[in-house]
């Protein structure tokens, strides 16, 4: 599949509106506190019949100090004693969903995330991946996809070590810029050394993959010193890039509320940041899986949307479509059967649940047919810059034409601007509309039809 990037400001500039990021379909925004733990335990109830293998996400919160730029759920505490009364409640709703799923059905994608994961304790890192292999199948022969975000300032070389010996074979490592004054301007101070250290002992540890995460449109940014940030870790060879375009909403998130509004780059600058940082590792041989994301040109990610198998969920761009997700811990959301869920967000009510000896979960969405034919339109589109209509219409008993009617009429102007080629037989999205793939996905998303107005980030 060709996936080359034509970068066009004025296009940019034109379709530069907020919208969602579709890591589900419907998104988070549908969710609502009608479906809660019995309707969840109905969905697993017939996902048990499907054997499909399993995901597990665990939401570690806690964080030795706050990036201002952060719209993360975190707790920001130096006390790392706060950690054991909630990794107790963790390890009791680990055993009560576990309880509820097929001992038969393996583990094939586990991902711890926060915060900072590594906030906990060696033995405390033990004792949480001993209680999951309890509680679930997991495997043992590192052909699993078992990865977790670490911070280098939180990492040393044992650290890394007890990963590997724990069965991650990931990494994702936060970067942001690497500039000094970025860096003070949002507390993350983030020296080179510390981070290449990290990946070089992954490297030696045999992990299979390091992805490493960029920020750009943070204070003091242009496209000049953010280039060499991307150049130095480009040096360093990471098998992922994560490039995000920051959103400064201090009205939502109080820690932005001390990033200087007026150092943040103008949007002029901010485009020629990512025209730049776009052409740096496309030269440098990454290829554009979608969204934010690059891979080279032998990881998996690159290698899945060659074949087509690539797919989307809470964790961002996967290889492993056919899995059943839980999410653990506060705030987290998992995606069971025909079904979204999401857990207690403060740790107040999400330890009262568990105390109750309550499942978490208290707000979801059950899919409907349209969600789920919808759904797997924006999976195609998102994933792989293509649909063909005879394959939906094949899996859905539909006319594509007729159904999608509206949406083929709003594509027409699109397609007039040159984001995507429409024919008779499917959407074309052609390099131009890439990197605005998120506004062609909102054609076919019905609950923005509905609700024009809603709170996401920018496209760019």
């Amino acid at each position: 599949m060709n996936t080359d990037l034509v970068f066009d400001p004025a296009l940019i500039r034109k379709y530069d509106k907020a919208g969602p990021r579709y890591t589900s379909y419907p998104t988070a925004v549908q969710f609502h506190e009608g479906f809660g733990e019995a309707e969840y335990r109905e969905q697993v109830h017939a996902s048990n019949a499907s054997g499909r293998p399993l995901s597990l996400y665990f939401h570690i919160p806690f964080c030795d100090t706050v990036c201002f730029y952060c719209a993360c759920n975190k707790i920001v505490t130096k006390n790392r004693r706060h950690a054991a009364p909630y990794l107790d409640h963790l390890y009791r709703e680990i055993a009560l969903q576990g309880a509820l799923f097929d001992r038969s059905r393996p583990v094939t994608q586990l991902h711890w995330g926060g915060g900072t994961p590594t906030f906990v304790s060696a033995a405390e890192m033990r004792e949480l991946m001993r209680v999951t292999g309890e509680h679930f199948r997991l495997l043992d022969d590192d052909s699993g996809e078992y990865s977790i975000e670490v911070d280098p300032r939180e990492t040393d070389e044992r650290t890394i070590a007890l990963l590997r010996e724990l069965g991650f074979n990931r990494l994702s490592l936060g970067v942001q810029d690497f500039d000094p004054q970025v860096q003070r301007a949002v507390n993350r101070i983030q020296p080179q050394a510390i981070t290449f250290a990290t990946m070089d002992a992954a490297r030696r540890e045999g992990f299979k993959s390091i992805s490493v995460d960029l920020i750009y449109g943070l204070p003091h940014q242009n496209a000049a010193r953010f280039g060499r940030t991307v150049d130095e870790i480009v040096a360093q060879g990471p098998d992922r890039l994560s490039v995000f375009n920051y959103a400064h909403l201090p009205e939502l998130f109080k820690t932005q509320r001390q990033i200087d509004a007026n150092a943040l780059p103008p949007p002029a600058e901010k485009l020629e940041i990512l025209k730049t940082t776009i052409e740096r590792l496309t030269a440098a041989g990454y290829v554009y899986i979608g969204m934010d994301h690059f891979a080279k040109p032998d990881d998996e990610l690159a290698r899945a949307q060659q074949a087509g198998t690539l797919y989307r969920n809470f964790q961002g761009y996967s290889t492993h479509a056919d899995c059943d997700l839980i999410g653990l811990g506060a705030t987290s959301i998992g995606m069971v059967g025909d079904s979204y869920s999401q857990n207690r967000k403060t740790l107040e009510d999400y330890y009262a649940r568990i105390d109750e000896g309550r499942l978490a979960v208290f707000r979801g969405v059950r899919l409907d047919a349209d969600d789920r034919l919808r759904r797997a339109v924006i999976t195609d589109l998102i994933c792989h810059f293509s649909l063909d209509f005879a394959t939906v219409e094949r899996r859905f008993g539909i006319g594509f034409r007729d159904y999608f009617a509206a949406e083929l009429t709003e594509l027409a102007d699109l397609q007039v601007d040159g984001l995507l080629e429409l024919s008779e037989t499917g959407i074309r999205v052609l390099p131009p509309g890439r990197l605005l793939i998120r506004n062609i996905c909102m054609v076919f998303d019905r609950y923005l039809r509905d609700q024009r107005q809603q709170r996401f980030s920018r496209v760019i």
